[in-house]
């Protein structure tokens, strides 16, 4: 295949929201993290230099997969998932997996880490929109059509669970649903999967004891102020502190060693109390229109593959950053995902970017 469509000019639009969101993302990582930093590394700036290089590092990247025509990426779809469960193994291998926070969810490679699953989810989407462009006239049937790709997520979610990460899970799970569907999968098989994976999640939460004491803190955060319910309440003083305004950029309280790392999984809860209802407002906004032209991508695309691509690494930030914005908000319990563009972490970043390369590089096609 040497041309899918007719090449344009990449959407700019994408471009540019997701270049307001790295900079809000990098002056607030400075902003919640230059207190910590100090006492923990006695620099400052500490975070910010390291954030700073992985941005640069996701920027060469996100303009690399621009020039590279996305549906070549189909001949890297088994490559990718193969390699995928093996570093997910990897992770217990002594001296290679890195146990921090109880889970082990990164991968030392000399003086670099990264944390596995982030690329697992864009190589995992980069598999089912390949397979199921193969087998779109067979979608509808289980075994011909969509066996394969639930084992191969079976396999990888369970491989994710080991270590444990039970959101990351969630997502690749509904992702690879809507996909399926996207392709053209029958609800009723959709559904029955969905009510299987239900009772087995129920299960999930309930075997381990901190899950269930999160989903008792969110119905109830007030009962355990000082313990369990300290860092949704602390959130939510953010959120009432900021007002409409906020307190001023750097002036916030919270990030004293109220909220727990502010500079990743509760940087939404510092900006509302620097930035106000419109900093909240304005950041809610651009995610809205990334996710939207994301969507808008995918129905231009020229084909199936184009199509499947775009919906699932849309879909993949959207989830993201709608269980980030939801938690930090009280909305749901808490699942320690970062918020994609803003929070602190290198791999996020970088794949969040490597992501939105792509996107650009699907929306240069026209049907």
């Amino acid at each position: 295949m040497k041309s899918v469509g007719r090449e344009k000019k990449p959407d700019l639009i994408l471009l540019l929201v997701t270049l307001l969101l790295v900079t809000i993302g990098t002056v607030m990582i400075y902003s919640s993290s230059s207190i910590l930093a100090t006492e923990r590394y006695h620099d400052g700036q500490y975070f910010l230099k390291k954030q700073l290089f992985f941005l640069v590092l996701g920027l060469l990247l996100m303009v690399l997969m621009t020039r590279i025509p996305y549906y070549k990426l189909r001949k890297l779809a088994w490559a990718g998932i193969i390699l995928s469960a093996l570093m997910l193994g990897a992770l217990w291998i002594p001296h290679l997996g890195v146990r921090a926070g109880g889970a082990v969810r990164w991968l030392r490679l000399g003086v670099f880490s990264f944390q596995v699953s982030e690329l697992v989810k864009i190589a995992l989407i980069v598999f089912l929109a390949h397979f199921l462009t193969l087998r779109v006239s067979r979608i509808r049937e289980i075994k011909q059509g969509i066996l394969i790709p639930l084992i191969v997520t079976g396999i990888i979610a369970a491989l994710i669970l080991l270590q444990p990460d039970f959101g990351t899970t969630v997502i690749i799970a509904v992702i690879t649903l809507l996909m399926i569907y996207l392709a053209g999968g029958r609800i009723v098989h959709l559904a029955s999967l969905a009510a299987l994976f239900l009772p087995v999640a129920v299960w999930m939460l309930v075997h381990k004891s901190y899950r269930l004491a999160r989903l008792m803190t969110f119905l109830d955060p007030w009962k355990d102020p000082r313990h369990s319910g300290f860092q949704i309440i602390q959130s939510l003083i953010s959120f009432g502190s900021g007002g409409a305004l906020g307190v001023g950029l750097g002036d916030g309280m919270q990030k004293l060693f109220y909220l727990p790392e502010p500079h990743t999984d509760f940087i939404l809860s510092v900006i509302a109390e620097e930035g106000g209802f419109i900093a909240v407002a304005l950041v809610l906004f651009l995610y809205i229109v990334l996710i939207v032209r994301g969507f808008q991508i995918s129905l231009k695309a020229p084909e199936l593959f184009g199509n499947l691509l775009a919906a699932g690494l849309t879909m993949m930030l959207a989830l993201e950053a709608v269980i980030n914005i939801a938690g930090v908000m009280g909305l749901i319990p808490l699942k320690g995902l970062a918020l994609p563009f803003l929070s602190y972490g290198g791999t996020s970043l970088v794949m969040s970017l490597v992501a939105v390369g792509m996107l650009l590089n699907i929306s240069a096609y026209e049907g």
